[in-house]
């Protein structure tokens, strides 16, 4: 028997309120793309885009073509969850949305519906938080919940391999000589294997803001080889403390080097790009 899913978007966590905001509206877009994509399969229309300009008339129509038991399940059910900077830990925040999800589902067939929550974990880098914790925090919600409610965790965003089509698209404004991919970075053994595979894909540098090579000494190099026109590319999702230092960061560089023009973009942002991206990892097509 195949159950409705329900889906819980997983990010790090942040005392900025940027990235909070920018997740929900990645979480709105996504949910209706999924409700879009459930209701064309329901009906025999096949994958189509959503016009986001037009989304509220979009979510109307689609739940009223809901009326049947086949269809209503296709109206999924999202949350979002994080990992650090909340009262609760991570575990009881998927086991108070699985409540949630319970009730809801309870309610409109006045029954107990099983079901299992799709969670996508919302990293670019296959760190310790991807790897290590967040299963073991799906572990200790899966231990709580029981067998009734399946927890499946898919790849993380960044493991998705259409991910080069997003930062080709945030590159394609600025004419630079050089792009230097500009990634947090990760200790972890192997941690920045697909920054680097990302990177060589598209033939620029790679740098990183807590393991080497830092900007500066990219700079450094691009400068030594007579280049002028340098384009910078946050890896980062949404803008936050992080991002804001970069820019800071920039300021002073481009003092130290004053022959050179430093370019920087924006991060990668909650775009329906993005939302395609995390709707193919949710349906299992990335």
């Amino acid at each position: 028997m195949s159950y409705p899913s329900a889906y819980l978007l997983i990010a790090h966590g942040s005392r900025d309120p940027r990235p909070q905001a920018a997740i929900e509206v990645l979480s709105e877009h996504f949910a209706q793309t999924m409700q879009h994509d459930l209701e064309s399969l329901a009906t025999g229309r096949g994958y189509g885009a959503i016009d986001w300009d037009d989304s509220a008339k979009e979510t109307v129509v689609l739940t009223a073509s809901c009326q049947d038991a086949a269809t209503k399940h296709t109206k999924p059910l999202v949350g979002t969850a994080f990992l650090e900077c909340q009262p609760l830990p991570l575990h009881q925040q998927i086991e108070q949305f699985c409540d949630t999800v319970r009730a809801s589902l309870t309610a409109s067939d006045d029954r107990a519906t099983p079901f299992k929550l799709v969670i996508l974990p919302l990293f670019l880098l296959p760190g310790v938080h991807v790897m290590e914790d967040i299963p073991a925090e799906i572990a200790l919600a899966q231990q709580a919940l029981g067998d009734a409610i399946e927890l499946e965790l898919r790849p993380a965003i960044g493991a998705h391999p259409g991910l080069h089509r997003l930062v080709t698209e945030c590159m394609s404004a600025q004419p630079v000589e050089a792009w230097i991919l500009l990634s947090h970075g990760s200790r972890r053994p192997q941690g920045n294997e697909p920054v680097e595979a990302l990177a060589e894909r598209l033939g620029i540098l790679t740098a990183y803001w807590s393991v080497p090579p830092s900007l500066e000494s990219r700079l450094q190099e691009l400068s030594q080889l007579g280049l002028r026109h340098i384009g910078i590319l946050p890896y980062f999702l949404f803008a936050g403390g992080i991002t804001d230092a970069i820019a800071q960061t920039v300021e002073t560089l481009t003092q130290q080097f004053p022959t050179l023009n430093l370019h920087l973009a924006h991060p990668l942002s909650a775009s329906s790009a993005l939302t395609d991206l995390l709707v193919d990892l949710a349906q299992d097509r990335g």
